[in-house]
């Protein structure tokens, strides 16, 4: 059985899996990343646990290659550049120290890249040549499909549309610059939201007795599904935002669709119903009702198949 070795790093946690080519996770492993504890101390526990790993399963097996993703990974160099909320440096080389440990051929993106790939071969694109992929959790990420190819880019790093412009003067993000669209159309951004409206508001809500460090897109939800107005507004005002940008992206590149994943789209219809009001209202006419916004069906368990299909790109047997 011909299988490959899917890693995928998150700021909490790195998942593994040992992916066959049809997508079918074999088995997998999962351990905390210790993003903010030195990367060599990363390189000890990923050997530790790769080594655990590949002693899960009884069936025969050879490892084809590896596929990484992760977050601010540059396909072409195989570094993470200056990723936020890790304690690593500003170049990371993540591919050249898995190679070190492994003798397979190594492939490396970002994780929202991977995500894209693993839905264009294993998830809701699977019959689409034309999608973005939207990973709405703590920050936004985005993978663009076109004509069934993933866009990388001159520089290995294209598909940032987190990082696109709302307001000129708008909120701090950690990548430096104010305004991004991250900082509004993410779990980290409604959240933000929601506290900005409690200062403008004395309405009740569910949300005021909750710290902003335990506030998550699920209890916001929760709270807007029981009516609460403060969290309503909240997902109509991220809604708006979003789907202002997404209206954008549609007259760069016509997708068929966007598929979201992440946190913030677990809010279901409470979200995608203003979401699609909003990219509709800012469509060109050409563009309007042809556009799709679906949910990715994948599981946090599954986030191993986008770089699985990575490296089965890689080594063209996909």
């Amino acid at each position: 059985m011909k299988l490959i070795l899917a890693i995928d790093v998150g700021g909490t946690f790195t998942k593994l899996g040992l992916v066959s080519i049809e997508g079918e996770i074999i088995s997998g492993r999962l351990f905390k990343t210790g993003a903010r504890q030195p990367f060599n101390e990363f390189k000890k526990k990923l050997s530790e646990e790769i080594e655990q790993l590949r002693t899960t399963t009884t069936k025969t097996y050879t490892i084809q290659g590896v596929g990484i993703g992760a977050p601010n990974a540059n396909y072409k160099t195989g570094e993470m550049i200056n990723p936020p909320n890790f304690s690593w440096g500003q170049r990371v080389p993540v591919k050249k120290m898995v190679q070190q440990l492994l003798n397979f051929p190594v492939y490396m993106t970002n994780d929202a890249n991977a995500a894209a790939l693993g839905e264009l071969y294993f998830g809701a694109g699977k019959n689409m040549k034309n999608f973005v992929v939207l990973t709405l959790g703590t920050g936004l990420g985005s993978g663009i499909i076109n004509e069934g190819r993933l866009i990388y880019g001159q520089h290995g790093m294209a598909g940032e549309l987190g990082h696109v412009n709302v307001f000129s003067e708008g909120r701090q993000c950690n990548c430096g610059l104010k305004g991004c669209l991250e900082t509004y159309a993410s779990v980290t951004g409604i959240k933000r939201t929601v506290y900005e409206l409690f200062a403008d508001s004395n309405a009740e809500s569910l949300l005021r007795s909750v710290s902003y460090e335990d506030l998550t897109g699920k209890n916001i939800s929760e709270a807007a599904n029981e009516g609460d107005i403060i969290a309503l507004k909240a997902f109509e005002y991220t809604a708006q935002i979003l789907g202002g940008k997404m209206a954008d992206t549609v007259a760069h590149l016509e997708p068929e669709a966007f598929i979201l994943t992440g946190g913030l789209s677990q809010a279901g219809d409470l979200f995608l119903k203003p979401l699609k009001k909003y990219m509709e209202a800012a469509l060109f006419n050409t563009y309007k009702n042809k556009v799709e916004i679906v949910l990715s069906k994948s599981t946090s368990t599954e986030a191993v198949l986008g770089p699985a299909a990575l490296a089965l790109v890689g080594l063209k047997l996909k």
